[in-house]
């Protein structure tokens, strides 16, 4: 296992972070501890939860396993989302984290954590009021660093502003979903975190699934002639009945794109010819970005997690990365102008 410092703070974390949303949900008790410890073995020591993941249930979990090796992992955990009844139980106000802290670090059995993101960004509070309260927080030995979690670039950027003119705690980790059919990280979210010395633990390098191979053919019309594919159905896979993209419908939307199903579909044959499995092929190539500390991978059984493991030991050269790249739509630049882009990047 590869171990990487977050941003500036000097921490080491293991290339990959173990995410629990599947805690209490998808995976019961005993099933998650088999992942955990699947995951210590291997050499992970970043943990990554949140206090709405199966109604705070993932919490109480890994705040039992964790107990007797907490100072040997670097915990993470989210506020934003709905914990309470009411019309003040949800969201980034000083209210709200005060209370949704203290309930994190009782259900994580711990007296500080180190790492608390904003789980989204919040129009309906000023971000001062938000980040005078993490700061508040990290005064007080709750909370070792803050950061953000679906964030917009001009988001995190604000931020960063609002800190060093206000002299707060900044920003040091930040979560954005990034796969290779969700690239919009690298027009300027990953940038900056280069730019700004920012971890960075992306979400979903699986895009829920789609990069497996499972879902093949769900966007195809079940009515074709399988005689005018020279390939046939049987050389493709089978239509997955099951699974978050057919059943879940913000996975759904998030991925219903027929692009992204094309591009899924390229990416598994040039995992099949690569002799990799396409899961772990699709985490590498999220670690392998230069801004990526590490992507967060997660399951449902230890059975599914070994694929997104086996990542960590898998080299991604230049070479595959570039190929794997051009299996999905180019990225714009930022600035939208094309035409500069072969010149900026030949300056030394």
């Amino acid at each position: 296992m590869e171990y990487r410092t977050v941003g500036r703070t000097g921490v080491k974390v293991s290339s990959l972070c173990l995410g629990t949303m599947t805690f209490g949900d998808n995976a019961d008790e005993a099933e998650s501890g088999r992942i955990f410890e699947a995951c210590l073995e291997a050499g992970v020591n970043f943990i990554d939860t949140a206090d709405v993941y199966s109604g705070g249930v993932s919490e109480e979990i890994v705040g039992r396993l964790i107990a007797g090796r907490r100072d040997d992992l670097v915990i993470v955990t989210k506020v934003f989302g709905r914990t309470a009844a009411g019309v003040n139980g949800g969201g980034s106000s000083r209210r709200h984290i005060v209370r949704a802290v203290e309930a994190s670090l009782r259900r994580l059995n711990t007296d500080r954590l180190d790492y608390y993101l904003l789980h989204q960004f919040d129009d309906s509070v000023a971000l001062e009021e938000t980040l005078h309260a993490l700061d508040d927080l990290v005064r007080r030995g709750l909370v070792l660093y803050v950061g953000a979690s679906n964030f917009a670039a001009w988001q995190y950027m604000k931020a960063l502003g609002i800190s060093e003119r206000e002299g707060l705690e900044r920003f040091s980790l930040i979560q954005p979903m990034y796969n290779l059919v969700k690239r919009q990280a690298e027009v300027e979210i990953l940038p900056l975190a280069l730019s700004e010395r920012l971890g960075v633990i992306s979400f979903s390098p699986l895009a829920a699934g789609l990069l497996t191979g499972r879902y093949r053919d769900a966007h195809r019309d079940p009515h074709r002639d399988p005689h005018r594919d020279p390939q046939g159905d049987a050389h493709r896979g089978s239509h997955a009945t099951q699974g978050r993209l057919v059943e879940n419908q913000r996975y759904k939307l998030r991925y219903g794109v027929p692009a992204y199903h094309q591009t899924s579909e390229r990416f598994v044959d040039y995992a099949a010819e690569a002799g990799v499995n396409p899961v772990t092929l699709a985490v590498s190539w999220c670690a392998s970005h230069p801004a990526v500390t590490a992507p967060i991978i997660g399951a449902s059984s230890l059975e599914q997690l070994l694929p997104s493991l086996a990542a960590a030991e898998h080299v991604m050269s230049a070479a595959m990365r570039a190929e794997i790249s051009a299996l999905s739509p180019e990225v714009p630049p930022a600035h939208d102008r094309r035409e500069e882009e072969p010149a900026r990047q030949a300056r030394p």
